[in-house]
């Protein structure tokens, strides 16, 4: 079985934890894993440290995103493709586990549109279009760089960095990213983790839904979890067979998910 797993970035916060890679190493002696990460709340503290503040902006459909100048990008890029990335690896590799790190800017692997404009939701409630930045939407995986590496028995991280049509960096949403790459590999199963139990309406968790459930419940959803269904809607379009939103900080989360003991499982 194909797996693909999105670390949230607030799973991160206090480094990986030695839990997720044994269960990662469990999971990877049977399945072949990939793993797409956040890490939002690091880029947002190290660009303070570096005199950068970071500005959000809200879209009309509810998703909460950091707007991308040139130079957040970069700090974006510095961060999640080189400190990030690496520490998960590290991580990874003190256990054994053959892993493999990589943005989407190395052979291209995740290619992207960048965005010229942008329409905003103000504090006011106002529409209103401000200039893109180096924030991009993913229009190609490179799926033989991916299978050349998993079919050889490779663990791979993933940053969400991808590369314009320009060749420069773009920030790309992480959770669209991991549904991106399941999708184009047609895996087995997206688990996206996050800090919560997974997708509550009216207080209730809600341990199944369909597509359609999940279109029909968007309205009901907070920023924090839009975009996580959106996400799995997208994955399932373009291949994915289900998609899992479980909580990452519990014990096992991957095994978990895997034997649907935890979070929403959604399919068609």
């Amino acid at each position: 079985m194909l797996l693909v797993v999105k670390l949230g970035g607030s799973t991160l916060e206090e480094g990986v934890s030695d839990e997720f890679v044994q269960d990662v190493k469990k999971v990877a002696a049977d399945h072949n894993v990939v793993i797409v990460h956040g890490g939002g709340a690091i880029v947002t503290e190290i660009a303070k440290r570096l005199g950068k503040e970071q500005k959000f902006i809200v879209s009309p459909e509810g998703f909460r995103s950091r707007y991308t100048d040139r130079e957040t990008v970069e700090i974006y890029t510095m961060v999640m493709a080189g400190k990030t990335n690496k520490e998960i690896v590290l991580a990874l590799q003190r256990q054994g586990i053959n892993a493999v790190g990589l943005s989407g800017l190395d052979g291209s692997l995740a290619m992207a549109e960048r965005k010229k404009q942008l329409v905003i939701v103000d504090e006011r409630g106002r529409r209103r279009i401000i200039e893109g930045g180096y924030t991009g939407k993913i229009s190609k995986i490179k799926v033989a760089l991916l299978k050349l590496l998993v079919e050889n028995g490779y663990v791979l991280v993933i940053a969400p960095v991808a590369i314009g049509t320009e060749y420069e960096p773009l920030n790309t949403d992480g959770d669209r990213m991991a549904a991106n790459i399941a999708g184009s590999l047609k895996a087995d199963m997206l688990i996206l983790l996050t800090d919560v139990k997974g997708v509550e309406l009216d207080g209730k968790l809600v341990s199944k839904m369909n597509v359609l459930e999940a279109k029909d419940a968007l309205p009901r959803i907070g920023h924090g979890m839009i975009t996580k269904i959106y996400a799995a809607i997208e994955a399932i379009d373009i291949g994915v067979k289900k998609v899992t939103i479980a909580p990452g900080l519990e014990p096992s989360p991957v095994s978990l998910s895997i034997e649907q003991k935890c979070g929403t499982v959604i399919e068609r």
